[in-house]
């Protein structure tokens, strides 16, 4: 079941990203961009020394990574 829960709520952090960064993708796009984000975003706020907790906190955390990867894919690739 967290498998389950994971990929939805990287769903969500993906889609979220890409809307706030203004980034067309579709659905499988928009899972790897919060799973990524996820992994990126736990990097960032764990040298920031910042802890995030439950889904809220996982769901912002994702979010957050997602919108650096979109904006380290966009310097590299553009």
């Amino acid at each position: 079941m967290g498998l389950i829960w994971g990929l939805i709520l990287g769903a969500i952090a993906g889609l979220l990203a890409s809307k706030l960064m203004s980034e067309e993708s579709g659905m499988i796009k928009n899972i790897l961009l919060g799973i990524g984000g996820g992994f990126v975003g736990g990097l960032v706020f764990k040298i920031l020394g910042f802890t995030a907790t439950g889904m809220i906190g996982s769901l912002i955390v994702s979010t957050v990574g997602a919108c650096i990867c979109i904006w380290a894919g966009r310097k590299l690739f553009t």
